[in-house]
């Protein structure tokens, strides 16, 4: 295939927002022989190894772990580098970052299992390991790897703030591990963190604890918590652990220019996913749905300030992030009825509706219609357990996160068809 077909710079802002990041097109075999040798060269002399979501909150737990071993990394490097390529000057000095005793594991909840067991495959023997904003749906998807990550590291310590199912959080002590879990519309897993290491924190270091939450449980009342969250998503992981543990939330001016300049882009793609947006009433509720590829966060925003209680924004990659608002804290519901999870107010989902490239196709020429119809049932199913438990007690929110229901096939009966899409798990 011509490189040129999935270069983003090749295409226009139209285009790229219908279409899938180029990560999308390379096939799972290369991925995995990626990161088996990625994996192996980070951890290879490490001491410490934290396996940690690549967003903000994860990649605020890894530079916590890398204060509690005094093992940061100096920042310079990483802002040198950002300057030479906003002015498009290559001065031919080596812009890589030094190693650090706290190797860095990217994980999502699709291929923690596989993550772990290339831990264990190739770290040290007795080798200290954290988890970090990390929460397996089903206590098959990691326990084999668990095992033997126990059996090969020194200790394993998880520190999470999803809600966890009871047998699941139970499956994973049994094997060893000490497992924190804070309570989910209270703390980000960076506050679990925190709180859970020993060591005298700097005052930078709390604050980018209490701006990242700002920004994973949507309080929207810090300004910087936007930054963190786009910087996260742009940044390579390495240079945003370095950057932000010597500076916490206050980016230097060289971070905040390379933002400005790559939100003109962002705003534009967002803009696009709400204008294709439509509503629905389910139940007491109305829900907006869109597509794009975009910042789900400030798309959905932007749904919620037009009415919407809730927000649907189905990306080409094939998964969804699912909002809620003051007026609808069931989003962890309705995304457990379509192969996801999360929290009330913010959850993510990959409906199970993606057989070959023709699904796919259907799926970015018809803007995710169908996975749009699968979700929408999901809300319709839970509108109907909320209307049957009027006039008795009715279920709490997360009563349902650990089904294993999956509501795939009320839009596909319809003749729609199926899409799909492999999510690129940090989008910001």
């Amino acid at each position: 295939m011509d490189d040129r077909l999935i270069d983003d710079a090749a295409l226009s802002t139209a285009r790229k927002s219908q279409l899938p990041g180029a990560g999308f097109f390379y096939p799972d075999s290369l991925d995995d022989e990626y990161a088996e040798r990625r994996t192996r060269e980070a951890v290879a002399d490490a001491e410490t190894v934290v396996v940690a979501d690549r967003d903000a909150d994860g990649l605020a737990c890894a530079a916590l772990v890398r204060a509690a071993r005094d093992a940061a990394v100096d920042a310079a490097a990483a802002e040198d580098a950002l300057a030479s390529r906003l002015t498009d000057e290559e001065d031919g000095t080596d812009d890589s970052l030094p190693d650090s005793a706290v190797a860095l594991v990217g994980a999502g909840p699709y291929n923690l299992g596989e993550t772990l067991d290339r831990v264990a495959r190739f770290a040290p023997a007795g080798v200290e390991t954290f988890v970090c904003d990390l929460c397996p749906d089903d206590d098959a998807d990691v326990a084999e790897s668990l095992s033997a990550l126990v059996e090969r590291a020194g200790s394993v310590r998880w520190f999470d703030h999803h809600q966890w199912d009871e047998a699941v959080a139970a499956s994973v002590r049994s094997a060893g591990v000490d497992l924190v879990v804070g309570e989910s519309d209270e703390e980000c897993s960076a506050d679990v963190t925190l709180r859970s290491l020993d060591g005298d924190f700097s005052a930078h270091l709390r604050d980018l604890v209490a701006v990242t939450r700002d920004h994973d449980l949507w309080l929207k009342e810090d300004p910087r918590s936007d930054d963190l969250a786009d910087y996260a998503h742009w940044a390579d992981d390495e240079a945003y652990l370095a950057v932000v543990g010597e500076h916490g939330p206050d980016l230097p001016e060289t971070v905040q220019d390379y933002l400005a300049e790559r939100r003109v882009e962002k705003q534009a793609l967002v803009d696009a996913a709400v204008d294709r947006a439509t509503t629905h009433e389910v139940g007491p509720w109305t829900v907006a749905t869109t597509y794009g590829r975009c910042s789900q966060n400030e798309a959905a925003e932007a749904l919620r300030e037009a009415g919407a209680d809730a927000a649907v924004v189905v990306k080409p990659a094939g998964s969804a992030s699912l909002r809620g608002s003051e007026t609808f804290e069931r989003c962890h519901e309705v995304a457990a009825l379509v192969n996801g999870g999360g929290h009330p107010k913010a959850s993510g989902c990959k409906p199970e509706i993606y057989d070959d490239m023709l699904d796919y196709a259907a799926h970015w020429t018809s803007e995710g219609r169908a996975a749009r119809r699968v979700i929408l049932a999901a809300f319709e199913r839970v509108a109907e357990r909320v209307e049957e438990s009027e006039g008795g007690d009715e279920a709490e929110p997360g009563e349902t996160a650990g089904t294993n229901e999956n509501v795939a096939g009320d839009a596909s009966a319809d003749g729609d068809g199926a899409d799909g899409e492999r999510e690129n798990a940090a989008e910001a």
